[in-house]
């Protein structure tokens, strides 16, 4: 059987941001995100620090199986992980732009920022016709970021999982 080529994840630039490669230097990240109670709630969270090194593994992962996946979005003043932002699609599932920051890091814009980065890349680099996302109804923060991306919802279906949700298209930046 012959060896798949290994995905060269592209790094995309913002005004404040680099979106960069999961990697192992990010395993406090993701520790101090999964194991925060409150910040990780709409991730299945809070888990324990070996089940957040599994979810960054599964974040490199996802890059190489799909060809798609989250950046790390680090802060270009110092270069400080401050959350995720990219793509996901889980076994069944629709895929989805998703997104997650750290507590000190919310309130920053960086989820807009990041999110606009991905989906302009998502539409121009991948050559996507469409940008999708869902979330629990009750999570209005990602509700309220996805308005401010012009997210619309399309359609309301059940999910693996059991539950009906949202279904949510979003424009390519700077596209009406």
């Amino acid at each position: 059987m012959a060896r798949p080529e290994t995905v060269k994840v592209p790094r995309l630039e913002t005004e404040r941001l680099m979106l960069v490669p999961p990697g192992a230097q990010h395993a406090a990240l993701y520790e101090r995100f999964y194991t925060d109670a409150d910040a990780s709630a709409s991730y299945g969270g809070p888990v324990t620090r070996a089940q957040a090194w599994s979810r960054l593994a599964q974040d490199i992962g996802h890059w190489q199986l799909r060809g798609f996946g989250v950046w790390v979005a680090e802060t270009k003043e110092k270069g400080e992980g401050v959350g995720t932002c990219g793509f996901w699609q889980g076994l069944d599932w629709p895929r989805e732009l998703t997104w997650w920051l750290s507590p000190e890091a919310r309130g920053s814009g960086y989820a807009t920022e990041a999110s606009l980065a991905a989906i302009g890349h998502a539409y121009s680099g991948f050559g996507w016709t469409e940008v999708q996302t869902y979330m629990d109804d009750r999570n209005e923060a990602a509700r309220k970021l996805v308005s401010r991306l012009g997210g619309k919802v399309i359609d309301r279906t059940g999910f693996p999982d059991g539950k009906m949700r949202d279904l949510f298209t979003i424009p390519e930046p700077g596209r009406d």
